[in-house]
This record gives structure tokens, sequence and C-alpha cells, in this order.
């Protein structure tokens, strides 16, 4: 019997266990779950008898080792700043790792070491970073294999709620992590665009959007994703004129959600005073300048310029920020506030489904004949418990970890699923869960 050692039973792994807790009847396979709190690890097993939770510290180095010495291969889902002390445990004693997670530099520091100990560990197998990366390297070489030269690739996604459940002024709910939504675009991006090196500040990165077109579900808008232009070696596409990655959001979303980044709400370096008593209404206040002669909402529309009884008023006043209500917390920053107003109305409620949109748009040349193809995925959810995000994350770490498990890989070291003996029956597995691509391609005068 093989074991697999699953650390972190949060969100993104009720999926995953679904998953290899189905499988492992026929593989032969044992799912042990460790988690501060073993309580979720157990409900997540729901009595199946080839799964077993136990409380897991990672800090725990006993235990750390002692788990991972008895484990066939390791998944940790724990937030990625755990990665590098798993890691080291792994190429000490020989295991194998895969997480969802983009690479750190402290993890790509040990690709020497894993090599010498002839171990994979294998990184940024979820939806974004992850399906993304197969699904492009896998295009791209689709087009060169047919002779065509790549000038363009843009690629973005998005984690929304399905259409039918875009209720409120926002269209939009947590999906994911609500940490990480409240962050996103702190570094800017960074892009190349008709051969030009192009730099958004995190200030600015919310006004300067561009539009998509997804097949029946219509427009969206994209802002940039951080450095894009790492992904021209990742994916070997270094003559580009233009390589831009983004997120994926409905139209209006960028707009409105730029107020608190001009307001600084979203800031997460300093702690505020006394939040455990500051209202709604006076945690938007305190942002702007002391006057008592008009209302918050007058003066945050005047600050901002846009207009009092304008949709982007709507949008604020529907998430409570103008509301006296106690926040009751304390010790906060900016942004945890903001997290904390925005869990009350951004919820998933139990039978919300939530939907994932990805899109890759590829300009290249082929037999002197300038071509667009447009790759879209758009995958829905069965409910708030076994989201898209969540089997779109969770079933491709389970994949790769299978196919790790069943196959020899000749590659070690840190990787990427960027390797055929990977990215091709990943993509195809994920097919039958209907998890696939839908191409267009046009030609362009």
């Amino acid at each position: 019997m093989k074991i697999i050692l699953i650390l972190g039973a949060g969100l993104s792994s009720t999926s995953m266990i679904r998953y290899f807790l189905d499988l492992a009847p026929e593989k032969n396979w044992k799912i042990r779950i460790g988690d501060l709190n073993v309580r979720s690890a157990t409900q997540k097993i729901g009595g199946n008898p080839f799964g077993e939770a136990f409380s897991f510290d990672v800090y725990d180095d006993l235990s750390r080792i002692r788990e991972i010495r008895q484990s066939d291969i390791v998944v940790s889902m724990l937030p990625a700043k755990m990665h590098y002390l798993v890691a080291l445990t792994c190429i000490e004693l020989g295991k194998d790792l895969v997480t969802a997670s983009y690479v750190s530099p402290e993890l790509k520091s040990l690709d020497s070491l894993a090599k010498e100990k002839n171990v994979i560990l294998m990184n940024e197998c979820g939806v974004d970073p992850g399906i993304d990366h197969m699904s492009a390297v896998q295009m791209i070489k689709k087009i060169r294999d047919a002779g065509g030269i790549i000038t363009a690739f843009e690629s973005s996604t998005g984690g929304l709620v399905a259409p039918g459940y875009e209720n409120n002024p926002w269209q939009y709910k947590f999906t994911w992590n609500p940490r990480n939504v409240v962050l996103s675009g702190k570094d800017g991006a960074r892009f190349l665009h008709n051969g030009k090196f192009k730099y958004i500040p995190y200030h600015k990165l919310f006004q300067r959007i561009e539009t998509i077109q997804v097949p029946e579900l219509g427009e969206f808008e994209v802002y940039g994703n951080r450095d894009s232009l790492t992904y021209r070696e990742t994916y070997g596409l270094h003559d580009l004129q233009t390589m831009f990655r983004g997120t994926i959001r409905r139209p209006g979303f960028c707009e409105a959600w730029d107020i608190f980044v001009q307001l600084g709400a979203t800031d997460d370096s300093y702690i505020m005073e006394e939040t455990e008593n500051m209202t709604n209404r006076e945690f938007i206040n305190s942002f702007m300048a002391y006057r008592v002669d008009i209302p918050v909402e007058q003066k945050l529309a005047a600050y901002l310029h846009f207009k009092e009884d304008s949709a982007m008023m709507d949008r604020l006043k529907w998430l409570g920020i103008f509301e006296n209500r106690k926040i009751g917390i304390p010790n906060l920053t900016p942004a945890k506030v903001l997290q904390h107003i925005l869990e009350q109305k951004w919820r998933l409620e139990p039978d919300d489904k939530d939907m994932i949109v990805m899109q890759h748009q590829f300009d290249f040349m082929l037999k002197g004949i300038h071509r667009k193809r447009y790759s879209t995925l758009v995958f829905v959810g069965e409910d708030s418990e076994h989201t898209a995000m969540s089997i779109t994350v969770g079933y491709t770490v389970a994949i790769v970890t299978k196919i790790l498990l069943e196959r020899e890989i000749p590659h070690k070291g840190v990787l990427l699923p960027i390797i055929p003996e990977i990215y091709n029956p990943v993509l195809d597995e994920l097919k039958k869960y209907g998890i696939a691509f839908i191409e267009e391609e046009i030609t362009i005068d």
C-alpha cells in the first residue's frame, strides 16, 4: 500500500481529497491528512476507511520527519511560506513533493540539492498557476509543430461567480482566499506590449485595464498580473512582441475596487489604532480630510471625483462601508479591516456556484498569414464546497501526484508542470471532468 501524505486541509484540498479517496481502493492507497485543525481534516475524509486524519504542526520537527519518512509522496497545501521546510525534509528523506504554489526564491535554491538526491519538487500545479502553464505550453508546441512563429501571447484567468449567482452590485464573491483578493496587485504589473516594456505601479493598476470577449458569456475586464516577463523564459518565448498575463473580473469591478486602492484601505503595512471600537464608517472616514460640514458619502465622492448618485456609490453602500457597525477586532491593518467588511458581504451562500474563466490569445505567423488563436476555458463548480476553484486546483494537484507515483519522470529538482510527461496526461484527464478548452482561430488582415 502506498501512502499519500497531504499537509493542509483547507478549502483548496476538498476536491483533491475526494479524488484520492475515490481512487484509493483501486490503487491501494492510504491517504493521510495532517492539519492543525484535525476536525477539518476528519470531516473531509467523511469516514472513508482509506483516509486518516491527524493533528499536524509543520514546525514540529519530530512529527514532520516521522510523517514524511513513512509516506511515498507528499502534497503540501500549506501556506506557501511553509513549503521550504517541507521541501527540505522531503529532500533529506528522498520523497517527492507536489504543491500548487508559485516557486519562491527559497524553494528554487533547493534545485541542485534535490537533483543530487534524485527528488522531484513539483510546484505551480493548481489552476493559475498550473492549468494555465500546461495548456499554454501544449498550444505553443502545437503551433510551432505546424510551422507557426508566435509573435504575441496574452493569458488571463479569473475566479468568479457563475452566471445566475452574481446577485450583487459587484457581481463578485470570494471563491478563494479573501486575503489574496484584498492584496491582489500589490506588486503592480510588468509586461511587454508591441515590443515595448510596460510597467504599471499599484496605484494605477486598476485604472489601466483591457477587455476580452468570452464565448457565450460576453465582455470581461482584465488587469495586469505581476511580472509577465518571467514567462518568456518559462514558455520559451524569447522573440515576442507582446507578453501579458492578467486577472479577469466582470465589467465595473476594477473601477470600484480602485477606490479602496486610492484611499489606502488595502494597505497591509501598519496597524490601525483601536480598530475594535472603530465602525465601518469611521474606517472609511479615517483616510480623508477632517470635515464635519458634509457626510462621509459626499466627501468620498468629491475626494475621488465620482458622482454621488452613481453605480459606484451603489456598490459602496451595498458593502456597508458607511454603516455605523463596529468592527470589533483589535490591531488590524487597513487591509484586514477591509477584508473583515468584505467577508460579511462577499461570502458564497451554500447553493452558490463559482466559475473559472481562463483565456489564452496567441498571435502567430503561419505560411505568411497572420493568425490569432483563442483558447478559452470556462468551468462551473458544483456548490460552495466543491467549487470550480477547489476542483480545478485539487484535481490538477492530485493527477500530477498520481503520475509521479506511477511513472518514472526523467526530470528531477525544482520543476513546473511544463514537461510533456506531465502536461499531456494531466490535460487529457481533466477533460473527463469537463475541464477543457475551446479553441477559435481567425485570420488578421
